[in-house]
Parts: structure tokens; sequence; C-alpha cells
């Protein structure tokens, strides 16, 4: 075992702080180059690998100081969101709420990612300034001590670590793939392959909004889901970071789809696999019939219905999607057979996804278990 010292973090790296375009500048906003914000953290695990805002070249160029090579460590530096750590999978620009480190060749970049995942609470101190907005500037980053040991010892245990997470990264990657091959299904028998003959209607025919509220002290809070702990591009929800008092909830179940209704976040959706309650910003819309589950699911989940659901919003600060114009958007109803034939394929995998999903939490549970005592001198 080698000898464990301590650096300042301004010593591991270099630090940079992010910067947000001019709002006197919007050409500088495009699809060119990740930028990356505190909120996009709600979708990412060990990387970040998208954002909902990007740059456009123009953007980069006036950026240019602030680009980050990949493989950086990117640490939120504000607020509630104070001391989220991810690597960066590619070249971005972050917004100022983030500083990070482009480590020099003293440190191993994932073991100093596992380092800082593992101070969290330290690093949330840091804020704790008594401002309403807590905030660690760049010279306060720069200047926060860690003890890391040598570079082969933190490249062993930086290996133990993420073997765990690239298992997880597989299954989470396979579960993706299970989901897409469901999708590219449903595109070419219902859209692509639609006949003229199928009966034409409306989504509420098939489908209502759940209607049922309780008191969301009857809830488990664990359940709770907002437009904020719904993550990006349909990809499901994460454990809420807060949960008001004394609030009326809409009563969700298995199977439920719930989507965000304020823009711009209408492509927030998921298929619900628990009982919960969400807030009065998501829908929640629950299949007329068990013949029409999954097809409710993947019609909802189409850009087109997304864009659809846009173009009938109301309101100018916050616009929201219009329940009555939502359950307007035309169908063609599928024979049943069919519907069966995609019911089965989807329940396969849908079980496969379960089962990747037990082995994620228990690959999660042994990580977090294993994080702590290998990042303490006294047991490597």
């Amino acid at each position: 075992m080698s000898e464990w010292k301590e650096y300042r973090l301004g010593d591991l790296g270099t630090v940079i702080t992010g910067k947000t375009p001019s709002a006197h500048n919007p050409e500088d906003w495009g699809d060119n180059m990740l930028f990356i914000t505190p909120s996009d953290y709600r979708n990412y695990r060990k990387y970040a690998t998208n954002s909902e805002r990007k740059l456009s070249k123009v953007g980069m160029d006036r950026l240019e100081k602030k680009i980050l090579p990949a493989n950086s460590i990117l640490v939120t530096c504000i607020g509630s969101d104070m001391g989220k750590v991810v690597i960066n999978g590619e070249q971005c620009v972050t917004n100022q709420q983030i500083n990070a480190i482009v480590p020099n060749t003293s440190v191993n970049n994932d073991f100093l990612y596992y380092r800082l995942i593992s101070i969290y609470d330290t690093l949330r101190m840091y804020g704790g300034d008594g401002t309403a907005v807590p905030i660690v500037n760049k010279n306060d980053f720069e200047n926060i001590k860690i003890e890391i040991p040598q570079l082969d010892e933190q490249k062993r245990i930086a290996s133990i670590l993420c073997s765990l997470d690239d298992k997880i990264d597989l299954l989470n990657r396979e579960n993706a793939t299970l989901e897409a091959m469901a999708e590219a299904l449903f595109r070419q028998w219902f859209i692509e392959e639609a006949k003229e003959d199928w009966e034409k209607g409306k989504l509420g025919e098939i489908c209502e909004y759940a209607k049922e509220k309780a008191d969301i002290a009857n809830i488990d809070r664990n359940t709770y889901i907002t437009t904020e702990n719904m993550c990006s591009n349909k990809q499901g929800v994460v454990p809420p970071s807060s949960v008001p008092e004394n609030i009326k909830v809409t009563i969700y179940s298995p199977d439920d789809i719930l989507l965000s209704n304020i823009r711009p976040y209408f492509k927030k959706l998921w298929l619900s696999d628990r009982n919960g309650g969400c807030s009065n910003d998501v829908l929640c819309i629950r299949s007329k019939s068990k013949i029409f589950k999954y097809f409710v699911y993947y019609t909802i989940r189409q850009d087109e219905f997304f864009d659809y659901v846009m173009l009938g919003s109301k309101g100018s600060k916050m616009p929201r999607g219009d329940k009555h114009h939502i359950m307007n958007w035309p169908i063609q109803k599928p024979p049943k057979q069919m519907l069966e034939l995609f019911n089965e394929f989807v329940l396969r995998s849908i079980g496969k996804m379960q089962n990747n999903n037990r082995q994620i939490l228990c690959l999660e549970k042994q990580r977090n278990t294993l994080l702590p005592k290998l990042m303490s001198n006294t047991n490597v």
C-alpha cells in the first residue's frame, strides 16, 4: 500500500469554470457541441453524453477557451445541486455553475471521479456560506484538499470500481436497445405499414386521464414524480430531491403513462412500474383496455406527438399542454391480433429489462459499499 498524500484540487489539473452564451448572441446555440448545466445531471450516470441545449460552431468559437476535453471531471458548484460529479464523454462546454478539472498526469481521471464522489458531503459543505443560493467559486474550488495515493494505486482502485460501473452501463445499454427495438416495431407495424381500412379515431377513445387524488402524506415519498425528477428524452425517472408538504397528488399505478406537461419538457415520459403520486405538472394517462396498453405508450413516445402537444400548448411564461387537445390526437386502430402480438413482444422485452434492473441494483449496492472502503487510506 502506497502512502496517501494531500493535494489541492488545483494541483491535480486545470480548473475551468464554464460560461453561458450571452442573450444577445442567439446564434451561439445550435447542435454542434454539448452545453452542460446542473439540470442535465439527472440524465447521467457516470458519463455526460448528452445535454438539453447545444452550441453552434459560432458558439464554440466564441467560447473556445471554455471547451473541455473528453474525460474531464465536471463538478456542480451551486445550490441544491452542489457536489454532483460526472465525466464528460466528449468535448463540451458547461455553464458557470460547474467547475471542471482537466486532470494532469499526476492523477487518474477515473480515480479522481470516484474520489470526488466519495467526498460529496464535504463538497456540499463548501457551499454553506449562508447565502440564499450558495456557490463555490473557482478559487475556493481549487483550494479544496483531498488525499490520494500514488498513480499505480489510483489505477488499481479505479479499475475495481470501473468494472462494476461498466457492467451497469452494459445492462443499461441493453435496456436501451430493447426499448429501441420495440419502438422500431411499433413504427413499422402501426405507422409505416398502417392500412387505410383501419378504423380511424382519437387518442381519447382508447385512454383517459387518471383523476384519483390523495394527500402526499399517504404515499411513499420516494414515488413522488414531478417534471423535475423525470429524465429527458423519455428515459424514465430518478428519486425526488425534495418533496413538498401538505399537497394533493394524482395517484398513478403500474403501466400508467406519466407525461411532463410543461414546455419545453414535453418529451419527458415514463411508463410506470409502481404505485405512487405525481404533481399537477405531470399528466397521468391510462389505457381504457389492456389490449391498447403498449400501443398507447408507443403512440405517445413518437416525436410527431410531442410536436402536436407543443403546437396546442397554452400560456406564455410556462406553456402547458392542453388536455383536450392531447386527447384529440388522431389515431388508427389496428386489428386486435396485431395488438396482441405487439403486446407479447413488449412484455418479453420488459421482462428482460426488469431482470437487468434487478442486476443493476445489486451492482450499484456493491459499488456503493466498496467506494468508501477503497477511498480510505487505512483500508486499501
